[in-house]
């Protein structure tokens, strides 16, 4: 079962590598930042730059735009950009690696900043990398400063910045303004308040919630929103996280239990039969009317607004799994991709260049436009939707699953480690069970 769950297309789960054959083979060490990239043919840059990215429809066409007009700012350098399925995108990748044919690569967001000592066996393979010099060292880049400051601390290793943001994603709940104007209720801030939605909607005969649970992950994005919501900034994931791992905090009690227990209260309220439906099928359900309110991502904005078309007007807002509306104020966020050079590159200069070109704004603002990702560049190439949820996104919150660090040696009913896959109709338990479970794998992975 893949850990990943928001934006399953664009996360990549990390291998095992050979990081010392890797380093050997790709001539690694000199990790330092280059000066400033040249902005322009004037830069005399030539030879071949090799470009390897993971492959999603949108941001494949976003890519090919951006790789075309860097060639035509230089025509003396070959760029070619390669495009490959995320199911083998890391083996891919390290074998690109390891044979010196890769400048310009996808590092993950899940899991790359620093590891706490007690998870060293679960650093991943790109952290790896990074610390062994693996990576060009970016911290000295101009172009970092058109990036949200705050992503970018939550993306250093040992205080160095390897990796490049190229846009964002966020998890929440689509609904139906008009429904919501029909039954008089207003956008939930708090636990007791979005109780209040449910009973009336379905006091009224509207299904609360539609959710792909065919797909099961799905349902994972309202399990973040009720951990962001519990543990409402990366101080208290990460206090979390030290918790769990000095067995200090346990899954079956207190606020995790109760993760869990309102996520089960939101799976109560979905469509009857979700569990059977695909992920797919749920902006055109939306759009019909058939709930009112969808957990997704903005990643899915452009789909579900193309189904609904004029019918009526979305909103999008938090979970409020909390009793406390500032502790819901936020919405919780990822990077969709992350781009580093490899300091096994034969065109260092050319491969800088590159990313500075990416980070232009105006070139910057026409990619996320494309890809359709939210922007990782304070204020650039922004629609009316991303305006309207700014309020949300002022401050980074980091999505749960990009800090969690899971135990190798655990069992899967704690891969998350919040159980949601167990909870009925997705599995057999409730969340009670599901979080007893969730404790014992957990616990046997220290004996």
């Amino acid at each position: 079962m893949s850990t990943s769950i928001l934006r399953r297309r664009a996360l990549q789960r990390t291998g095992v590598l050979a990081i010392a054959g890797l380093l050997a083979l790709s001539g690694c060490g000199d990790n330092s930042s280059g000066t400033e990239s040249p902005s322009g043919p004037e830069g005399a840059l030539s030879g071949d730059l090799r470009i390897l990215v993971s492959s999603a429809d949108a941001s494949d066409v976003a890519f090919n735009e951006l790789n075309d007009a860097f060639r035509a700012a230089y025509p003396d350098v070959n760029a070619t950009l390669t495009s490959v399925p995320n199911d083998t995108y890391d083996a891919t990748k390290n074998a690109q690696i390891t044979a010196g044919e890769a400048d310009v690569v996808v590092i993950s967001f899940k899991g790359f900043r620093d590891t706490p000592d007690y998870a060293a066996d679960s650093k991943t393979a790109d952290v790896q990398l990074a610390e062994a010099g693996g990576y060009v060292d970016l911290s000295n880049e101009p172009y970092l400063a058109n990036y949200n400051a705050s992503l970018l601390e939550n993306v250093k290793i040992g205080g160095k910045a390897y990796a490049l943001p190229t846009g964002m994603s966020y998890g929440g709940i689509f609904y139906n303004k008009q429904i919501f104007a029909d039954n008089g209720i207003e956008v939930p801030t708090t636990w007791a308040e979005m109780e209040q939605v449910i009973a009336t909607l379905q006091a009224n005969s509207v299904v609360p919630f539609g959710i792909g649970g065919k797909d099961i992950w799905p349902a994972g994005l309202v399990m973040l929103g009720m951990v962001a919501s519990f543990y409402p900034s990366g101080d208290a994931e990460q206090a979390l996280m030290d918790g769990l791992w000095d067995n200090s905090i346990k899954l079956d009690e207190g606020k995790p239990l109760q993760v869990l227990e309102r996520t089960q209260k939101i799976l109560d309220a979905t469509a009857p039969n979700f569990a059977g439906a695909a992920y797919d099928t749920q902006p055109a359900a939306f759009a019909n009317g058939d709930f009112a309110m969808l957990p997704d991502g903005t990643w899915n904005n452009g789909v579900i607004a193309t189904a609904v078309g004029d019918a009526f007007e979305i909103g999008f807002f938090p979970v409020p799994g909390a009793d406390s509306a500032a502790d819901n104020a936020s919405i919780y966020g990822k990077v969709e991709l992350m781009l580093g050079v490899t300091s096994g590159t034969k065109n260092k200069d050319a491969a800088l260049a590159w990313l500075a070109f990416f980070s232009d704004p105006v070139n910057y603002a026409k990619f996320i436009s494309t890809a359709g990702w939210a922007s990782a560049q304070p204020g650039v190439g922004q629609d009316e939707f991303m305006k309207s949820i700014e309020p949300y996104t002022e401050a980074f919150k980091p999505v749960w699953e990009s800090l969690w660090i899971p135990n190798n040696k655990a069992g899967d009913a704690a891969t998350y480690p919040f159980n949601y896959p167990a909870l009925a109709p997705l599995g057999t338990m409730s969340a009670a069970d599901a979080a007893k479970a969730a404790q014992e794998a957990w616990s046997a992975a220290f004996k």
